[in-house]
This record gives structure tokens, sequence and C-alpha cells, in this order.
């Protein structure tokens, strides 16, 4: 590089290193997790000694470029604003891709702003196994007190959390240059990601380009609503890239043609219908998450609960699904309710939700690990406590009548203990629901079918 850079490695143990090469010898606590934050204390000795501070894992590239970019784009950000980065992996025939795009992680598509001639966008996955930080972002974290701080996990474990702290502690926002992103993407260098998680460059760049689309108009768009627990790690957070469920939609009565899901999000069970010839329209958690299935095909029906409703009108569904949705609202009977009126005569709801997670949360818990969970409700989980017996009171309360219900098995509940315990530990509750038909309705939707159409 062109820079005047100083290298120190942190380890455990003593190591042979190149001669311009420091090697820091210690752990914080006895827990060897406890390493990266070693960086920290180096980091405050140093303050006045370099105009920047890098943090790195030991597999993460940062190049040349990647250092230039940060400093070219740090100009234009406010004082609260730090310019970060996405890991990348490359396959053995050059394909791309992104580890940190998985389970709950998103685009918040609120975030989108442009400052001088960058695009940014917040990706809630703070995670990239590195950072860089100006001399005044350092000492401006320091002072925060949330950064020389005792190693510590909560959403990220000991080793991330060394890698996040000044973003989720320092009173500091990471946004990444969408518009320039492959001047912000470090090669994660071992690729051992691929196949496991993560999405293609494909995808990111449909995700990429929906919020440029964002970025340049008036109307800002909103998440349809916080799919993110409070719980410790995030636990039961909603899954952005849930795979295909099959034992879930073969509860779909086969006379069923038109389907509606209400809170998709990539689409993988959504677009499985639509390739079998079903006719799906889907109202996506937001415009960023489905983009990629709204170009393979899939209708999608954007704005939030009360917006999208408005949209569907007339148009009526043999079946409405709700995949792991209901238990992040506030009141699910009232959703429930609204879309209720869009079920055919006979029209099936399909709801699945985790089996008391609270139950399961407090038995993953039982080892001390972390800090005391406290009491566990939706104003402090952000989430429901769903069972069956509470999904038959909210379809119950919304004029639906349950036809059956059952439950994933979970491979904690085995052996001579699973007849007893599966009804706690069980993963999923499936439930499928009919709405009453109404003699009055049919006659209604009869007289009214020809104008129903025009959305599918």
């Amino acid at each position: 590089m062109k820079f005047d850079v100083d290298l120190v490695v942190l380890s455990n143990i003593e190591k042979a290193v190149a001669p311009a090469v420091e090697c820091l010898v210690g752990l914080p606590t006895k827990d060897p997790w406890s390493l990266p934050f070693l960086h920290k204390k180096l980091f405050l000795e140093r303050l006045n000694l370099y105009d920047l501070f890098i943090y790195s894992e030991d597999d993460i590239l940062i190049t040349e470029e990647n250092i230039r970019a940060f400093l070219d784009v740090e100009s234009d950000l406010n004082e609260d604003e730090i310019a970060g980065f996405l890991r990348v992996e490359y396959g053995p025939n050059g394909e791309r891709n992104f580890p940190e795009v998985h389970g709950h992680f998103r685009w918040d598509c609120e975030s989108v702003r442009v400052r001088g001639g960058y695009t940014l966008a917040h990706f809630t996955n703070e995670h990239s196994a590195c950072y860089v930080l100006t001399r005044q972002q350092l000492a401006k974290a320091i002072a925060s007190g949330g950064f020389l701080v005792e190693p510590h996990e909560g959403e990220y474990d000991l080793l991330c959390s060394a890698a996040t702290d000044p973003y989720t502690q320092c009173g500091f926002r990471k946004f990444i240059a969408i518009s320039h992103i492959e001047q912000f993407w470090v090669h994660h260098l071992p690729n051992k990601y691929i196949g496991h998680f993560g999405v293609d460059q494909h995808e990111l760049g449909s995700q990429i380009s929906a919020l440029l689309q964002i970025a340049s108009q008036e109307e800002r768009r909103c998440s349809l609503l916080n799919t993110e627990t409070s719980l410790w790690h995030k636990m039961y957070s909603k899954d952005y890239y849930e795979p295909i469920r099959n034992e879930v939609l073969s509860l779909i009565p086969r006379s069923a043609e038109r389907i509606l899901s209400v809170g998709s999000a990539s689409g993988a069970n959504e677009l499985w219908l639509l390739e079998t010839g079903k006719r799906v329209v889907a109202v996506p958690l937001d415009d960023v998450i489905s983009s990629e299935s709204a170009a393979r095909g899939l209708q999608v029906v954007s704005g939030d609960f009360d917006t999208a409703r408005a949209k569907i009108g007339p148009m009526r569904f043999d079946c409405i699904l709700f995949l792991n949705i209901l238990q992040f609202v506030h009141h699910p009977k009232h959703l429930l309710r609204l879309f209720a009126d869009a079920l055919s005569p006979g029209g099936a709801v399909l709801i699945t939700a985790p089996n008391w997670p609270y139950v399961r949360y407090r038995w993953r818990r039982k080892g001390g690990s972390g800090p005391p969970h406290g009491r566990l409700s939706f104003e402090t989980t952000r989430i429901h406590n769903t069972s069956t017996s509470v999904i038959q009171r909210w379809c119950a309360e919304s004029g639906l009548s349950m036809e059956r219900t059952s439950k994933v098995a979970s491979a904690r509940a085995y052996g001579s203990r699973q007849n007893r315990l599966s009804s706690l530990f069980a993963a999923d509750v499936v439930a499928l629901a009919k709405r009453v038909d109404d003699p009055n309705e049919r006659r209604g939707s009869k007289r009214n079918g020809g104008n129903a159409g025009e959305l599918l």
C-alpha cells in the first residue's frame, strides 16, 4: 500500500511474525474467545499516533481500494455515520457469495439516503469481521463509554461483538455505499460459507437495485412490520430466506387455485406455488426482500396491511398464507379479520408459528449463559408466546373455524420422553382454518365474480 501502515497481531501465545509486524500477547479474560477485545486497549494507547484504525479478523483481505473508498465517502457522512463493509466469498468458478445476507438480516429500506455522490443504506447485520475508524471517530467511540468495555456478547457472540461495538454501543450507525458496492466488499478468504448460507451476486444485485429505486423516489418506503425479537441472539426472529416448507404447503387444499401470502419474504414458497400452476399474490415484508421474486413473476402488492388490503379490493382467494408472521403482530386477530373477507366461501387460512417459543427459549437458556431473560411478554420480546390453543383462539375471534393442527417435531423431544415433551418442544405449530360459508356472501360472490380478477 501507499499508506504508512503498522501491523499488530493479537495472539494468546507468542508467534513468529515478520520483522515489521508486532505480536501482542494476552487474553482479556480466561475465555479464549475474548481475544479480539484486546485491540481496544491498544487503540486507546495509540489514539494520537495514527489517522486510521483498522480492526480485522485474520481471514479478511482489506485492500488499498477499500481504504481509499472509506476515506472518500467519509467526507460526505454525518458525524454519527460510519462507512462499513460487506464480506464476499468466491467460488471455484468465480461466483460470488455474500454470507452476511442470511436469516433475519436485511436491508433497512427506510435508511436509504444520498450523501454527496454516494447512495447509502443500512444493513441490519452489523458484522463484517472488520471495521475502520478515523482518529476522530475512535475518540468519539471511546468518549461514549461503549467502546472500552469488558468482553461481552448479546445479539452477537464474543468474536462478533468485538467487531460490532462501534456500531451497536457507541452511537454510530453503519452505512454501506450501495452505489459503489464493489469498493466496499472485503474478501472472506476461506470461502467456507458458499453453499451453506448467503446470497449470490444476482440476488444481492436485485436488492441493491430496489434500494437505488427507493432512493430515486420522494415517497419513503417502510417495512410491513418489525420481525426481529429482543430475545437473546434475536432468537425466533423471522427468517427472510426461509426455505420451501413442503410439509406446510402440502396442507393447502388441492382445490385452491388462487393463493394470497401475507408477510412474504424472499418468496421461495410463493414461487414454488407459482411454478405448480397456482395464481399467487404476495404482500411482502418490504420491496427490497421481494425484488428477486417479483422479477421472477410473483405478483407483489406493496404497502402496509391496510394499504395492501385496499389494493386487493374485491379479489377473493381460495387460501391465505400467514407463514411465520402472526406472532410479530401486536393484535393478530385484527390482521386475520382484515384479510378474512378476502377468502372465497369455504376458503382456507394456513398459519405457521413457533410452538411455545418462551418455553423453548427458557430451556435453551437454562445453562445460565447470557443475561437474565426477565419477564417474557410481547411488550418485552416483540413476539407472542404461540401455541395450538393460542392460534385457535385467534382464529375463533376472527370468524374462522379450525380444521386441523399439527406440529413439527424437534430433535429435543426424543426417546421415552417424546410423547410427554413433544407438545412443548416441537419446533412449529401448523394450523389450517376455514371461513364459515355464508350463503348470502356466496350469492354476492357470484354477482361480483366478474369484477374481481383484475389484480391477477
